[in-house]
């Protein structure tokens, strides 16, 4: 399969609380209390332990006009390149067309791919994927508990969703937008609308 490289599984730079005092000159508790207080935004790991992503710290620190060190910035620079997109979908040869669709216009992007609920649960969990593109019905896990998952808890990392289906009853794409998702296409779909809508939410 063509840029098989881009495919593969991919953990971005997060850091722990810790990381962040130490980064911010403060003890660990300064940063844990910027954390609870919803003043540095971060995710939870299915342990608990709080993650920060360095383009969220950088954005933090340059709000309160803090000291910033090179090392956060050149964080913020590789993982800017090393976007994640997670398509999940059952149907093997749809999302064979769309890794191989999108990856060809976005040679940066990493896309990891899944073909039912329970595998998607492993890598959202293992690669906080910044986009997902998902099937609503699924084997295992289906998309709207997919998508229940992410607008509930932290451990996820909020990734964007775009809903891809083929179901046609009307009251789907109210439930799935009430959980936060932030496109919904049916199919059949034109592939060049899922990519436009892939930019936006990475954008």
């Amino acid at each position: 399969m063509p840029k098989k490289e881009q495919n593969k599984e991919t953990k971005p730079i997060v850091y722990s609380a810790l990381e962040v005092a130490n980064i911010c000159g403060v003890v660990n508790q300064t940063a844990i209390n910027w954390i609870n207080t919803g003043h540095l935004k971060a995710f939870k790991t299915p342990g608990g332990q709080y993650r920060v992503y360095p383009e969220d710290l950088l954005a933090f620190m340059k709000e309160r006009k803090m000291y910033i060190p090179q090392t956060l910035l050149d964080s913020c620079n590789n993982t800017a390149s090393e976007k994640t997109l997670l398509v999940i979908d059952d149907d093997v040869a749809f999302n064979t067309v769309v890794v191989k669709f999108i990856s060809e216009r976005m040679e940066r992007l990493k896309i990891n791919s899944a073909h039912d609920g329970f595998e998607a649960g492993v890598l959202m969990s293992s690669t906080h994927p910044r986009c997902i593109v998902l099937d609503i019905d699924l084997p295992g896990v289906n998309g709207i508990e997919l998508c229940r998952k992410i607008h509930d808890t932290e451990v996820y990392g909020k990734p964007k969703i775009i809903v891809v289906t083929g179901l046609q009853d009307t009251e789907v794409e109210q439930k799935v937008r009430d959980l936060g998702v932030d496109f919904f296409f049916r199919k059949p779909l034109q592939l060049a609308d899922l990519h436009k809508a892939v930019e936006e939410a990475l954008a």
